[in-house]
């Protein structure tokens, strides 16, 4: 279905924030505060519109200023234990003794399969995020 929308409305609002390639961080944030200032209330055809161009942009400065590595076991037990304020003292007795929870989290010692059951279950969580 097309969408049909008022192009002078449409071209009021771009006159009116004047959106173009973001390329600081001070432009990123100011995008993002439009954006979820347009997100969370009711908005025209217009203002839709105007929000997808928002998001593209967003997205743009951020794919290519916050390269994201490969999610490792290792990596996802310490996003899981810094989001949770859980210490490797908490993990004792669940996945080994305080050197065993040491060397896991230091990724001098690979996630067993029965640690990765341990810590799926103890963070509710999927199995495979540890294997």
């Amino acid at each position: 279905m097309t969408r049909i929308i008022d192009r002078t409305t449409y071209g009021a609002l771009l006159a009116e924030y004047q959106p173009k390639v973001i390329e600081t961080e001070e432009e990123n944030e100011a995008a993002i505060v439009l954006a979820e200032a347009l997100e969370h209330r009711e908005r025209t055809p217009e203002e839709d519109l105007f929000l997808q161009l928002l998001i593209m942009l967003i997205e743009k400065f951020e794919d290519e200023h916050y390269q994201i590595g490969e999610a490792t076991p290792q990596s996802i037990l310490l996003h899981l234990m810094e989001a949770r304020g859980i210490k490797q003292e908490d993990l004792v007795g669940i996945i080994g003794s305080l050197e065993v929870v040491s060397e896991v989290v230091n990724g001098k010692r690979n996630i067993s399969k029965s640690q990765a059951k341990a810590l799926a279950e103890f963070f509710h969580v999927s199995l495979e995020l540890f294997l």
